[in-house]
């Protein structure tokens, strides 16, 4: 039945607390204890029933509390506090940005995710993904950046995991109520909700629009459910990575183009839009066509313009975790775009494909994302690598070392995750309040050497006995679900030892993780775990794709291991991992385990959150670790290797954890001194903090994005903007122009003055002649390109060097003159390349033209000095 009117109801707040509201809708407290602590002094208990909502909580705390509260001399006095805090934070003047050097006019970046994990009571998040999307905006706000986010706010959000009594998942998909949740609708002028319009194949789609108010970065939420839609284009919102291909081709409609048309609403142009994955790029297909209709461009020019101003961030190191459409899929819903771009069909399609001429191939979100950015990158050097790797078709003829993707290491946001009151302490005395507001600076972090150990290790031991309490009690609540014997769920209440060695394991659960290595011998861990004078435990939690059976089995088996004996009272599964599980397993554990199949976990960031808790990394060398690892700050299993066999290869792992257990973690662990201090194990805490708490934040990972790609995206992007777009229009027509004349560039004689042994410093003078059909000499780029030997004597990661025009041969060729320096000895090799040059050519590289000297040329040896021919 449907009402004749709708209201809202709102807390009755006493005047004398009338901020309450505002500070509860502005997400600064997730980050901010003593915010947190205001809202648990009006009622403890139901901070936690509500799952840490403040809004909620506002709208179920008794009036009287309230009443209470606003005569309560402390509690006003802590009130004011928090006000003033937030009005500094909010209202600063002098940020990190404010500071930049270089500011471009009307500078603003719009960062797309599909996901965003912010805090526990808003859950538009499934993983990793998404709380490095909400550290990221938590980042850019402390910073001062000109950031604003955009996503969906999901109906059901993602999904509540419970297990059966055989350990099998099932979910759950609670309805979020947006009125009682920290998001505020979106009105214009008249008071009527900002909304965005699409048409679909079935009719036109609205999608309303929400903000989160994070910090000073506002983000932007679209939301599919509304009265005007028909059903089930409503539902279109419903959940996180829900439905088949046909809802995530919808859902990537509304975030990418709907997005874009959101912000314009909104009166916001970014000058940079941030693709966080590929779920995001049609926006830029929206941002060429309203280009080409405000500025009546053409499709080649608009492009050129736009594609200045995107940037991409890959997260998958499998072709498999890669969104693809089919052809007819496509046609569904983008054959009214195709004109509108001015494209036909197969034009439109190759923007998606590897292979514009394979008809069957379907459309990547990822491969488009990369065909309409000039800058993309991977979230570890190791990433890099395997995203090169992956690519390298994308860019025919591009060496993988030089194929455009760079990298930014993830980071995480340290005062979200650093969120014990006991620690932050810890650090605000010997650290100062730069370990807050300046943590990527080297400086701050070598303080950890005044932190006494006995205090650093006090604090450590009441985290793991409050993660021991609080699994316990999880345990229970578990078991009641399952129907399990009373006695049973008393059993769970003893469970684990606070005193204990104890191994978290928490992330997603998937094959490539293998969360069932360490058990792979079950009899040799038995021992480990179950020796009464050095025990060790391991506490497990994470979520499998509902439609992943595989890792579905993972935890079946997990759960059906943890009620065998003797791991019954030494490992324990906690279900439905989330923000508040994590932070618990990250605040209490030993050490932190992590089992990748190397090379297929692209960053990961557990890890680093673990660290600045003072928990120890003892991982795989995949994902982030490499670049962290060293000595004496946490573990390596195995060398990083990578076997052709993957049995093998977990033969060979599992064994290595055993081994480290044994031989390093186990007696460095319980060597102690008279005061029961394991003083070396708290060496090595002081030194993996002071190691990871610099580098891997995500302050240091926006300062990154906005000095490699933010910043100069801009530059360009206001470049070719100049002028009505005159330097993109002339860019467009000169890649066409370029285009057309690069099928008759060729390489024609080469001469080098070398024989076969060249002295260490030495250079090998080259000259070649090169035939460029209509084009001039600054219009090309001729590079060297040279490098060590493999031993099918190819040629494969070189460096490349310029060569100089330096006149014509006087056969309609040019001719160009280079060095090969000579550093190191060994076995090497050079050729040539050809590619295009102009100024505002983001990267010759990407362009799709490269022109290489014929493996059967000749090259002749000078006999003397190089002359001009």
């Amino acid at each position: 039945m449907r009402p004749i009117r709708s209201y809202s109801v709102v807390p009755a707040v006493p005047a004398r607390l009338a901020r309450l509201r505002e500070v509860a809708y502005n997400l600064r407290w997730s980050w901010d204890y003593d915010t947190v602590e205001l809202f648990r002094r009006l009622d403890r208990d139901l901070w936690e029933a509500t799952g840490h909502n403040p809004v909620l909580l506002l709208g179920a705390v008794k009036q009287s509390r309230l009443d209470e509260a606003a005569t309560d001399d402390g509690f006003l006095a802590h009130y004011e506090r928090v006000c003033q805090a937030l009005d500094d934070y909010t209202k600063a003047e002098h940020t990190w940005f404010s500071r930049a050097q270089v500011q471009p006019k009307d500078f603003n970046i719009a960062y797309f995710s599909a996901e965003f994990g912010l805090v526990e009571c808003l859950r538009t998040y499934s993983g990793g993904l998404g709380m490095l999307a909400g550290d990221h905006l938590k980042s850019s706000s402390d910073l001062g950046l000109p950031l604003a986010g955009v996503g969906l706010l999901y109906q059901e959000a993602y999904f509540r995991q419970y297990l059966n009594a055989d350990g099998w998942q099932n979910e759950l998909y609670p309805t979020n109520d947006f009125a009682n949740l920290p998001v505020t609708l979106e009105r214009n002028k008249n008071g009527d909700p900002v909304t965005v319009a699409l048409d679909f194949p079935q009719s036109q789609v609205l999608a309303q629009v929400w903000r989160v108010q994070v910090g000073r970065v506002p983000l932007f939420l679209l939301d599919t459910n509304v009265p005007a839609n028909k059903s089930p284009l409503r539902d279109i919102t419903d959940r996180l990575y829900g439905g088949d291909r046909e809802l995530r081709i919808q859902q990537e409609i509304i975030l990418g183009i709907g997005g874009i048309r959101a912000l314009t609403a909104l009166g916001i142009h970014p000058t940079v839009c941030h693709m966080n994955e590929g779920h995001s790029a049609f926006l830029a297909l929206e941002r060429i066509r309203m280009l080409m209709m405000e500025h009546h461009l053409g499709f080649e020019e608009a492009r050129v313009a736009c594609t200045a101003g995107n940037l991409f961030t890959t997260h998958t190191p499998v072709p498999a975790g890669i969104d693809v459409f089919a052809p007819e899929l496509m046609d569904r819903y983008f054959s009214s775009f195709y004109p509108a771009l001015g494209l036909n069909r197969e034009q439109f399609l190759a923007l998606g494909r590897k292979d514009a001429g394979n008809q069957t191939e379907p459309f990547s979100m990822a491969i488009l994302a990369l065909h309409l950015t000039d800058s993309a990158n991977a979230v570890s050097e190791l990433h890099r690598d395997t995203s090169r790797q992956m690519w390298q078709g994308v860019y025919p003829g591009v060496p993988i070392n030089e194929v455009p993707i760079d990298s930014i290491t993830n980071g995480v946001h340290v005062a979200t995750w650093v969120a014990s009151p006991d620690l932050s302490s810890i650090y605000e005395r010997y650290l100062g309040p730069a370990w807050i507001e300046d943590p990527a600076a080297q400086s701050v972090w070598q303080a950890m050497e005044r932190v006494p150990s006995e205090e650093l290790w006090r604090t450590h031991e009441r985290h793991r006995e409050q993660l021991v309490s609080f699994a316990r009690q999880r345990l229970q609540a578990q078991l009641a679900r399952r129907g399990a014997a009373d006695a049973d769920i008393a059993d769970g209440g003893e469970v684990l030892n606070p005193a204990a060695l104890t191994i978290g394991f928490g992330r997603r659960v998937a094959a490539y993780k293998r969360g069932l290595l360490i058990f792979r011998d079950q009899e040799r861990l038995a021992r480990i775990l179950d020796d009464r004078q050095h025990p060790v435990q391991l506490i497990i939690a994470g979520k499998a794709h509902p439609q992943d059976n595989g890792a579905k089995e993972i935890i079946r088996q997990l759960v059906h291991i943890c009620r065998q004996e003797p791991f019954r009272s030494h490992v324990v599964f906690l279900e439905d991992y989330d923000a508040v599980v994590a932070r618990y397993m990250l605040q209490g554990a030993d050490v932190w385990l992590n089992t990748p199949r190397r090379p297929e976990e692209a960053s990961g960031t557990s890890g680093m959150k673990a660290a600045l808790n003072g928990v120890l990394n003892m991982s795989v060398l995949d994902g982030w670790w490499p670049e962290a690892y060293r000595p004496g700050i946490g573990w390596r299993i195995g060398q990083g290797e990578v076997y052709e066999d993957p049995d093998y290869q977990d033969e060979v792992e599992s064994n290595a954890i055993y081994d480290l257990l044994e031989k390093e973690v186990v007696p460095l662990f319980y060597q102690r001194g008279a005061d029961d201090t394991p003083r070396r194990w708290v060496s090595f805490m002081k030194d993996s903090i002071r190691t990871i708490g610099p580098r891997f934040n995500t302050h240091r990972v926006v300062h990154e994005y906005f000095d490699k790609f933010y910043l100069a995206g801009a530059q360009r992007a206001e470049r070719l903007e100049m002028n009505q777009y005159a330097r993109a229009v002339a860019l467009a027509d000169w890649r066409q122009r370029v285009g057309r004349q690069w099928p008759q560039l060729r390489v024609g004689r080469i001469w080098a003055d070398v024989n076969t042994d060249v002295k260490v410093g030495g250079k090998i003078a080259v000259q070649a002649s090169v035939y460029l059909g209509e084009l001039q000499p600054n219009e090309v780029a001729v590079e060297l390109y040279y490098g060590p030997l493999d031993t099918h004597f190819e040629l494969g990661t070189g460096e490349a060097v310029p060569m100089a025009w330096s006149g014509e041969d006087g056969f309609g060729s040019f001719i160009f003159t280079g060095e090969i320096p000579c550093r190191t000895t060994g076995q090497y090799g050079f050729t040539l390349r050809v590619l295009p040059h102009n100024e505002d050519l983001a990267n010759a590289l990407a362009s799709g033209l490269i022109i290489w000297a014929d493996s059967a040329a000749s090259v002749e040896v000078a006999s003397g000095p190089l002359a001009m021919l």
